[in-house]
């Protein structure tokens, strides 16, 4: 296992972990400078501060810091109502396709989606079998279009208390069944994103990171469970104030054969999202080299 002690070079920053500070919006310029100022070399950015910023702008300002992705957010959400919707979900990967390549990310990660109009509370169907169908037919034509361009997709399995609203593949072993299915030959290019927050429970967690291998471990992200959790979405707790083992899931990871960046992915309403981007960086550090 390596030792993270004495530096942060295989620490990425998803850049939800920061995207509120004291309650506030930051743009994605600030978040970037934040983490350069304090030598993080490397950040998971989000589709829509990308665009609220620029690609071309965003790809000027990492060159400019010298700095890297651990990945891109993302992709996914497949299943519609209707055919113009599935069309519509296809054009949109397309294109999150394309911005992961411009910023030279080493994957896009997927999260796939569940029952369209779940998260507005108003699903268009109840039937969890037809948007998994959905989800594997889109992935699969995705795949093809990201293998031309040489994009990486990384499937991310979501814990089941997200089943119904945003992804319908909820174990790791779910995720590699569909990845051996589309990907027999293991080429690379379809893999999964192993997030400690939503796999941490799993009973063949271990069994399965060992089954996915380097060929399919695309990205790994960390944050911790907190007891109790008052928001299932929004208080995800920082390194080592939870109950993961997280130490011995990295075990796990690395004897894989991953040997990437682990990235902080952090949503926290009460907590971080209310502090200065300067705090919660420097506490991700410590973290990073003491829990991680």
């Amino acid at each position: 296992m390596r030792d993270l002690s004495q530096d942060s070079r295989w620490l990425s920053i998803n850049t939800a972990t920061l995207r509120r500070q004291r309650g506030a919006e930051v743009p994605l310029a600030r978040i970037i400078d934040q983490c350069a100022e304090q030598g993080v070399r490397a950040i998971s950015p989000w589709r829509d501060q990308v665009a609220a910023a620029g690609l071309e702008a965003v790809g000027r300002q990492l060159r400019a810091l010298d700095m890297q992705l651990s990945g891109y957010c993302r992709g996914g959400f497949y299943p519609a109502a209707d055919a113009a919707g599935l069309r519509a979900a296809l054009d949109d990967n397309r294109r999150a396709i394309d911005e992961a390549k411009a910023l030279d990310a080493p994957c896009l990660v997927l999260v796939v989606g569940a029952l369209p109009g779940a998260l507005e509370g108003k699903p268009a169907y109840k039937s969890i079998a037809r948007a998994r169908g959905e989800v594997r037919d889109g992935i699969a034509a995705s795949l093809e279009y990201a293998r031309s361009v040489g994009m990486p997709l990384a499937i991310e399995p979501l814990h089941p208390m997200q089943a119904a609203d945003r992804a319908c593949i909820n174990t790791l072993e779910h995720a590699l069944d569909l990845c051996d299915e589309l990907d027999p030959d293991r080429t690379g290019m379809l893999g999964v994103a192993l997030d400690a927050y939503h796999c941490w429970w799993d009973p063949k967690l271990e069994a399965q990171t060992a089954r996915a291998g380097r060929e399919r471990l695309l990205a790994y992200h960390v944050c911790d469970w907190l007891t109790p959790t008052r928001d299932l979405l929004n208080d995800r707790g920082m390194m080592g104030d939870g109950v993961i083992e997280l130490q011995q899931l990295r075990g796990w990871v690395e004897a894989a054969g991953y040997a990437g960046h682990c990235e902080v992915e952090i949503f926290s309403t009460q907590d971080w999202w209310q502090r200065d981007g300067e705090e919660t960086l420097r506490i991700c550090i410590e973290r990073h080299r003491s829990v991680v």
